[in-house]
């Protein structure tokens, strides 16, 4: 990064909540830190979670990771897949490719266990960063100068440990969070705090973004299909191959991934949006169900995948089964006040795009970058943070929205015509042109932005004073 421009140091807001452990909070966590911020971070689950479906990590995304110091990481945990194949009924393979076609990556791409990825984050942030599982917000209120400051469980003592050498956190400093421009939070769990800025990095189905914006309906916008995933035995033996079998209007994927005993199973279905609860697994299961019932039976007169009837026994049995619609998030603004929104909160892509891992790190990255440059100003900090990512989300929902319809062929005709059309590419002398336009759509998405220079941070990432390190579990 660049050596030039405003230190950070004497001039940011100290204080960062940050609602979310999965991906986009960690990688938010870990550049805040090395700016000079005092970061907590809130997670609901009791412990990190770590199941979860692969991921790449493509374009902007690897400059990112190669600039926090975990392309490394990644690469040795990659997924490592070698090939795709169709299967037919009787699971037979009857078109296939290399993998890297399948996943339309190209030089240092790479794709990942979304739970390897979040252990990486979280590894490289939980000596620096309060880390709160097994909790979550339950509102937040701007404070206001008639506000007791002990009426808040202040943080103040913890940022004096970071930086109290210089008075920079103290309470008479206009960065404390017991100065009137902050944000007073309250817990399930946790006695209330306030902290200068909140951040919403908790998913699709954001608490922050319910309580600082509206209800998640106004933002969500169906994409006509849904998506489950868990794990399952891996009885069909596969070594680092991911099979497909598609249906008029469903998809079944089983797949493993390097140094997993296990399989994992991907099963997509279109449909209408559905009313359910979003943290009721019975419902989902029910719902799951009856998208693929009869499918693979051997009374069925619809055929299908024979493997279908143990996958979902599978799911019913999974501890990290997985089921959401295909949706992006759609908003006009993603901060209000001194409470703004990152990743998947901010603008989901949903799974259709594949990029939803990579726009987080790439939030992250620009998110934090902004706030140091832009010193005790957030609000001009997430206008511009909006400024340079707008364009690179507009580009990635195109193609989720894409993606979304091609996932799930409407008709047998259509799906034979790309049976046809896989098995015969090895083939066809210009292959290599077919794979390369394959990919080009979405290489074109995860390079649709160009990555600044921030200023350099106050000092390197390392262990943080005692006062920094506790993890708790409420």
């Amino acid at each position: 990064m660049s050596d030039t421009g405003p230190s950070p140091r004497s001039t940011t807001p100290r204080t960062v909540l940050i609602s979310g452990a999965s991906i986009a909070g960690p990688a938010l966590a870990y550049w805040l830190h090395r700016y000079g911020f005092a970061v907590t971070v809130v997670e609901r689950a009791p412990e990190l979670r770590t199941g979860g479906y692969k991921v790449d990590v493509r374009g902007a995304a690897i400059e990112v990771a190669e600039r926090m110091g975990i392309l490394e990481d990644i690469q040795r945990a990659s997924t490592d897949m070698q090939t795709g194949a169709y299967v037919n009924d009787d699971g037979k393979r009857i078109a296939t490719l290399p993998a890297d076609i399948f996943g339309a990556r190209v030089d240092r791409d790479d794709e990942i266990m979304r739970g390897d990825l979040a252990r990486i984050l979280y590894e490289r942030t939980r000596a620096d960063v309060e880390y709160l599982f097994g909790d979550s917000i339950t509102s937040i209120t701007s404070a206001t100068p008639a506000t007791s400051a002990t009426s808040v469980t202040s943080v103040t003592e913890r940022a004096d440990g970071l930086h109290g050498a210089d008075g920079i956190g103290g309470p008479d400093s206009p960065d404390s969070p017991d100065s009137p421009d902050g944000v007073d939070v309250t817990f399930e769990h946790a006695a209330p705090r306030r902290f200068n800025l909140v951040v919403g990095a908790d998913g699709l189905h954001s608490t922050v973004r319910r309580l600082a914006f509206g209800p998640e309906e106004q933002f969500v916008r169906h994409l006509g299909a849904y998506i489950s995933a868990f794990s399952m035995p891996n009885e069909l033996g596969l070594d680092r191959e991911e099979l497909y079998h598609a249906l008029p209007g469903r998809l079944i994927c089983a797949y493993s991934s390097a140094g997993d005993p296990a399989a994992k199973g991907l099963l997509v279905f279109r449909s209408p949006r559905l009313s359910y609860d979003h943290r009721d697994r019975q419902q989902q299961l029910t719902l799951l169900e009856a998208a693929f019932e009869g499918v693979g039976a051997e009374s069925s007169p619809a055929g299908g995948w024979g493997q279908v009837p143990r996958m979902l026994e599978a799911a019913r049995e999974a501890g990290d089964f997985y089921f959401d619609g295909m949706q992006l998030i759609e908003m006009d603004r993603w901060s209000h006040g001194r409470v703004v929104l990152l990743g998947d909160a901010a603008h989901c892509p949903s799974p259709a795009s594949g990029q939803g891992t990579g726009m987080a790190l790439v939030g992250a990255y620009v998110l934090a970058g902004e706030l140091a440059a832009a010193g005790r100003a957030p609000e001009e900090a997430f206008g511009r943070y909006e400024t340079e990512m707008r364009g690179y989300v507009a580009v990635n929902h195109a193609l989720a929205r894409k993606f979304a319809r091609d996932m799930t062929a409407g008709t047998r005709r259509q799906i034979r015509f790309r049976h046809l059309m896989i098995r015969a590419l090895p083939h066809m002398p210009w292959k290599n042109l077919i794979a390369k336009k394959i990919a080009d759509d979405v290489q074109r998405a995860a390079q649709a932005i160009t990555l600044k220079d921030y200023p350099a941070p106050h000092r390197a990432s390392g262990p943080a004073p005692a006062a920094a390190r506790p993890t708790y579990a409420a």
